[in-house]
């Protein structure tokens, strides 16, 4: 009997063909993934301008503004 090794037992074939479905999937999972970072991005930017802002507001002027914010009819 021959001897067994990693190269006889196991032949290399060739990669399968990316078909027409797996491009568009791969090219539509490529635009999500990247969507999802620049809208991560821009939610960490804004939260942290709103926090810097929030912080750099006097406490006073925040309950003023939300005293008459409100009408009573």
């Amino acid at each position: 009997m021959a001897k067994l090794t990693k190269h006889s037992l196991f032949k290399e074939g060739k990669p399968r063909a990316e078909t027409l479905i797996d491009r568009t999937t791969r090219a539509a999972r490529e635009i999500v993934e990247d969507e999802l970072e620049q809208r991560e991005l821009k939610t960490a930017r804004l939260r942290k301008a709103r926090l810097e802002r929030e912080a750099n507001t006097p406490a006073k002027a925040l309950e003023a503004k939300s005293k008459g914010a409100r009408k009573t009819p």
